[in-house]
């Protein structure tokens, strides 16, 4: 019997697969029989997960990259590429920045530029040839809720996840009859430990009230769950997605059209 959403024999590439939604990704297509390769410029987190993944019977590797170096991507994609086909990519690997424009620094966008925006660019742009040699491919960005609509203080944020959804569009489109598919997800607010961190620095005393007040700014009255991201991810991976390109899926718990009402 053909198991649904399986992943068996496929490579795929998932960058910031070292904690949070990355993660999850890592662990969930590692289970469904693909052999990952995880991203990550935190190596020590990279190689737990991968640890982790192996010590249950499935395929990882770790790899120490900056996603915002157009070299080092382009030598590890090359390396993985010279072993086996690249059959998925997920750009993950982001970073976030609390402020309106005012309070963004010139230094501050740079830096979400760099990772947010350039790191879908370096890792798309190296793998994409090697889809067309293979006959196609499936992309899968990160997206946000703030890609489309308005959040306060997430200036350089939201600015960098506009670009990922445009990207995608672009993507999908241009290279729709090289069967590479592209597409995005726009979580809202998701619980990982970047959003207790947070919540621990910005709110010292009070985590309790603000994690409440965070979760209830989603309608259905929760922040979501990073395995909840990791199964669309899933489905959009798989070959029974494949009538599915260039398209956005929010996973935001009736954000964007509920809070509009």
């Amino acid at each position: 019997m053909k198991i649904k959403f399986s992943l068996e024999k496929k490579i795929a590439i998932i960058t910031g697969g070292g904690s949070g939604i990355g993660q999850s990704i890592a662990r969930t297509f590692a289970e469904q029989g693909a052999q990952v390769h995880i991203l990550d410029f935190n190596i020590d987190a990279a190689n737990e997960t991968a640890e982790e993944i192996i010590k249950q019977g499935f395929l990882a590797k770790a790899h120490k990259c900056d996603v915002s170096d157009y070299e080092k991507v382009s030598e590890i994609v090359n390396q993985i590429s010279d072993i086996s086909s690249i059959d998925i990519l997920i750009n993950n690997a982001g970073i976030a920045n609390i402020g309106n424009i005012e309070a963004c620094s010139e230094k501050d966008l740079d830096r979400l530029y760099k990772i947010n925006i350039k790191g879908v660019y370096n890792c798309s742009k190296v793998c994409i040839p090697l889809m067309k040699n293979k006959s196609g491919g499936v992309i899968l960005n990160m997206a946000s809720i703030a890609s489309t609509v308005g959040i306060s203080d997430r200036f350089a944020y939201s600015m960098t996840k506009g670009a990922v959804l445009t990207m995608t569009y672009s993507i999908a489109k241009d290279y729709i009859n090289d069967n590479i598919r592209c597409n995005c997800i726009s979580p809202a607010r998701v619980h990982t430990p970047f959003v207790d961190e947070f919540i621990k620095k910005n709110y010292p005393g009070k985590e309790e009230q603000m994690f409440e007040k965070l979760s209830k700014t989603q309608p259905i009255g929760r922040m979501g769950k990073p395995q909840e991201i990791a199964d669309l991810a899933l489905y959009l991976s798989s070959d029974e997605a494949r009538f599915i390109t260039g398209s956005n899926f929010p996973i935001d718990g009736g954000f964007i059209t509920l809070n509009s009402n």
